[in-house]
């Protein structure tokens, strides 16, 4: 046992096994220099992308992409394998595969959340409701979605035992327990910064892994509607889930050191390295985005009275960088041939390119605005 949590014995004999149950949070903290000079950092960038995106007019154009981001590259820790063209593809509906409708689910997963926390405070009822429409209609449907564990699940390689597994986490009985703690605790009025209660808060989730899968998307998720629900952060702009990516083996090693030795001070630090790191580069992008936007807002004088429809596709492209002509036509109301014209003037212009291939000689990009977005995604 350490100041972490302890090890719990379960059934007897050749079925025995040991779950871990996690210390109710908070614990305490040894405030080193190099903790709190992090949690500066990370507060300066975190304050610097809520200046940036509360000064620009079309930041909800951009989130609702950032939010894409973040789905995808949260999904692509967990081994989906889909591309950011994958999941804006304007005919998804005939395209998807398994991996592209996890992703999917993820957005309408987070969309849902962000809605509910008008609601409902950040609780229990808000997190299970929310794995349900993650886990709609894909993998691990059949897996109780929005229903806490019934029965014990463990972290290992793939084929894995609870004999020969990583990790156990709490068992069902306890998990409950663990969780009505952690809801009260994300609701209390701790006076640690609220990055360090984030930080605390993911990796809680993730040691309790409440249900039986999804687990890691909704534990990086609740990161985002904590830091909303503490007012730290006014809209989902920040993807922290391209930093856990690219390091993806010290994230998971990170939370086992805290299980296994108790330091909670290395997580910590970590996760304020994460936060730092992902509000600036949400930064670069939010202004490489307006600056794209406003340049191309302005080489639209040059066409005179098609202007106005060419305006519209610009708003329409910024919220679906890839498009069909004829879904394009439907969604703005207008008819085929006004987009086409539309489509050729934004072409005309650079804005808009083909797609490559016979099959798609009707569907265009937004190139520019990718390639700024596409950043991790690979």
């Amino acid at each position: 046992m350490n100041k972490a949590g302890k090890f719990v014995s379960n059934l007897s004999g050749e079925a025995e096994y040991r779950s871990f149950l996690p210390a109710p949070l908070p614990p305490t903290l040894e405030m080193d220099e190099e903790m709190i000079s992090l949690l500066v950092s990370a507060s300066k960038h975190l304050y610097a992308l809520e200046s940036i995106s509360s000064h620009i007019p079309n930041i909800k154009l951009f989130t609702s992409m950032y939010v894409r981001k973040e789905a995808l590259m949260s999904s692509q820790i967990e081994g989906t394998q889909a591309t950011l063209e994958d999941v804006l593809d304007p005919m998804i509906d005939k395209n998807a595969n398994q991996d592209v409708s996890d992703v999917v689910n993820y957005v309408r997963a987070t969309e849902f959340a962000l809605n509910r926390l008008n609601s409902l405070p950040l609780c229990n009822r808000l997190i299970r409701e929310t794995h349900a429409v993650l886990m709609e209609n894909v993998r691990g449907q059949d897996k109780s979605p929005g229903e806490f564990k019934k029965s014990q699940n463990w972290i290992g390689p793939r084929g894995s035992s609870l004999k020969d597994t990583r990790y156990i986490p709490p068992n069902p009985e306890d998990t409950l327990e663990c969780m009505s703690e952690l809801e009260k605790y994300m609701n209390s009025d701790d006076t640690l910064d609220v990055l360090i209660q984030a930080a605390l808060i993911h990796y809680q989730f993730e040691t309790i892994h409440p249900f039986l899968d999804g687990n890691g998307r909704v534990g990086r998720l609740l990161i985002t509607l904590f830091l909303m629900e503490k007012k730290a952060l006014s809209s989902p702009a920040l993807y922290i889930s391209y930093f856990l990516k690219r390091n993806r083996i010290e994230y998971y090693d990170r939370m086992t050191e805290v299980r296994s030795k108790g330091n909670y001070e290395q997580w910590v630090k970590f996760f304020l390295r994460a936060i730092a790191q992902s509000a600036e580069d949400a930064c670069i992008t939010v202004k490489a985005l307006d600056k794209l936007h406003e340049k191309n807002r302005s080489s639209l004088e040059a066409l005179g009275r098609a202007r106005a429809n060419a305006k519209r596709l610009l708003e329409y492209i910024e919220e679906n960088p890839i498009i069909e002509t004829q879904k394009t036509a439907a969604a703005l109301g207008l008819s085929y041939n006004t987009v086409a014209s539309a489509i050729k003037n934004l072409c005309a212009l650079g804005i808009l390119e083909k797609s490559k291939g016979e099959s798609r000689n009707k569907i265009f990009a937004y190139t520019a605005y990718l390639d700024i977005l596409k950043k991790g995604t690979e």
